[in-house]
C-alpha cells in the first residue's frame, strides 16, 4: 500500500469518471503533488461503474450539447491518447415522442443542435416504426436519431484515465474514505480521511451522489439529491440487430439498448424517494418488464442475465455544479443528473482550467456554478431519462 500522504497541492474526492479524469488533465498540466482518494475498493465503482455507459449529443440545451461536442471526441481519441480501448459502439440514440408536447420539443431540439453543428435527424412516427421492426410504436408521432451517439464501456474510461495519472505521479487511494475536512478562516485546510490526514489548499468535490455530504464537511450546502436508478440485462437475443440503437421510450423513461448479445433494459422509477440505497426495488423491476415487454414482446421469451442499481446526483435545473463555494479553495465538479459519464472527460479538463488559469476555456461552463441556485439562473434540461 502506498504511504499515506501528509501534503498535497490538490486533494481529489472521489475516483470516478471526474474525478479520474480532472486528477489526468491536472497532472498533463504539470501538477505533480495530487491525491485522488476514492472510498471504495476499486475506481468507478460508485455511480459511473453502475450506469448504462450512453453517450449522446441530444440534449435540449446548448450548454449540454456544446459539453457533448467537447466530450464525445474525447472519448473517440481515447485509445490514441490514453492507450486504452473503451468499446464506442455508435448504435445511435433514437428518441421516440409519444405526444405532441415531447414532439414540439424534440423539433425545437433537432434544430438547435443542427445549428450548432450537430447532425441530429428529426423522423416522423412512421419512419420510427420502420427503423424499429421488432418494437411496438403504434403511438410513435416523432423521433430523433443521432448516428453518432452510442455506448462506451464506463470503467474502461475511469481507469485509462487512472493509470495515466499514475504514470504521471498521482498518487491514487482506494479504501480511502473521506471522514471531514477542515477548513479555517474561510479556507480549506485539509481532508481527513480513515487512512489519515492530509493538507491541502485546494480539494476538488468530485464524490458525485455523495457530493453534498462532502460539502456538508465543509460546511456548505449543495443542492445535490441522490436518487435511485436500476436496470436489468438479457441473456442473448439472436433477433436484435447489431446496429440496434439506445432507444428511448421519452414519455415513461423506457430504455433499451445492446448489451453483448443481449439487451440493457431500465426505466425511471418517478416515485422514487432520495436516498443512497442501492438495492434492486423487485417491485419496480416488474413495473419496467411489464413496460418492456409491451414495446418489445420480444423481451418475454428472454432471460435475466443481471441487474443492478446505482444513484443519480440530480441538481434543480439538471445541470452540474462547477467551480468555486464560499470556502476559499473548495471546489465542485458534480451534480450531472444521470449524464455525467459522458461529460466526464470535458468535465476534468474543465477542472483542470479552472484550478490553473481560473478560468473555464474549452467550453464556457462559468454559468453552471453553485450561486445560480439562490440567484435564481437555472437551465432546465429537458432530455433526461
Amino acid at each position: 500500500m502506498t504511504n499515506f500522504p501528509n501534503t498535497a497541492d490538490i486533494v481529489i474526492i472521489g475516483g470516478g469518471v471526474m474525478g479520474a479524469s480532472a486528477a489526468y488533465h491536472l497532472a498533463q498540466r504539470g501538477v505533480k503533488n495530487i491525491v485522488l482518494l476514492e472510498k471504495e475498493t476499486h475506481f468507478g465503482t460508485g455511480a459511473t461503474g453502475r450506469c448504462a455507459g450512453g453517450v449522446r449529443y441530444q440534449f435540449s440545451t446548448e450548454i449540454n450539447v456544446r459539453l457533448s461536442m467537447q466530450s464525445l471526441p474525447m472519448i473517440e481519441r481515447f485509445k490514441a491518447e490514453i492507450g486504452q480501448d473503451v468499446n464506442y459502439h455508435k448504435y445511435g440514440y433514437l428518441l421516440v415522442a409519444t405526444n405532441e408536447k415531447d414532439e414540439q420539443e424534440f423539433k425545437w431540439n433537432v434544430a438547435m443542435q443542427n445549428r450548432l453543428g450537430v447532425q441530429t435527424e428529426f423522423l416522423s412516427g412512421d419512419e420510427v416504426r420502420r427503423r424499429l421492426p421488432l418494437m411496438r410504436f403504434d403511438d410513435a408521432i416523432a423521433g430523433t436519431f443521432n448516428p453518432q451517439d452510442g455506448t462506451v464501456d464506463p470503467n474502461s474510461i475511469v481507469m485509462g484515465y487512472v493509470n495515466a495519472a499514475q504514470k504521471m505521479g498521482v498518487t491514487a487511494l482506494t479504501g480511502a474514505e473521506v471522514m471531514g475536512i477542515t477548513v479555517s478562516g474561510g479556507e480549506v485546510r485539509s481532508v481527513k480521511t480513515n487512512l489519515g490526514e492530509v493538507e491541502a489548499r485546494v480539494v476538488l468535490n468530485a464524490a458525485g451522489p455523495w457530493s453534498g455530504l462532502i460539502a456538508q464537511m465543509a460546511g456548505i450546502q449543495i443542492p445535490v439529491t441522490p436518487l435511485r436508478r436500476q436496470m436489468f440485462t438479457t441473456n442473448p437475443l439472436k433477433e436484435v440487430p447489431e446496429d440496434f440503437p439506445f432507444v428511448i421510450d421519452f414519455a415513461r423513461s423506457l430504455y433499451f439498448h445492446r448489451e453483448g448479445e443481449g439487451l440493457l433494459i431500465g426505466m425511471s422509477n418517478q416515485n422514487e424517494k432520495p436516498g443512497f440505497d442501492q438495492n434492486v426495488d423487485e417491485d419496480f423491476e416488474l413495473v419496467n418488464l411489464e413496460a418492456a415487454i409491451e414495446r418489445m414482446p420480444l423481451i418475454e421469451k428472454a432471460s435475466r442475465a443481471s441487474h443492478w442499481a446505482g444513484l443519480y446526483e440530480v441538481t434543480p435545473d439538471a445541470h452540474p455544479i462547477y467551480g468555486a463555494t464560499d470556502i476559499k479553495g473548495f471546489l465542485l465538479c458534480t451534480g450531472f443528473s444521470g449524464h455525467g459519464f459522458m461529460h466526464g472527460p470535458i468535465s476534468g479538463k474543465l477542472m483542470s482550467e479552472f484550478i490553473l488559469d481560473g478560468k473555464f476555456s474549452s467550453v464556457d461552463v462559468s454559468m453552471l456554478d453553485l450561486k445560480r441556485f439562490e440567484e435564481g439562473r437555472l437551465i432546465k434540461e429537458y432530455n433526461v431519462v
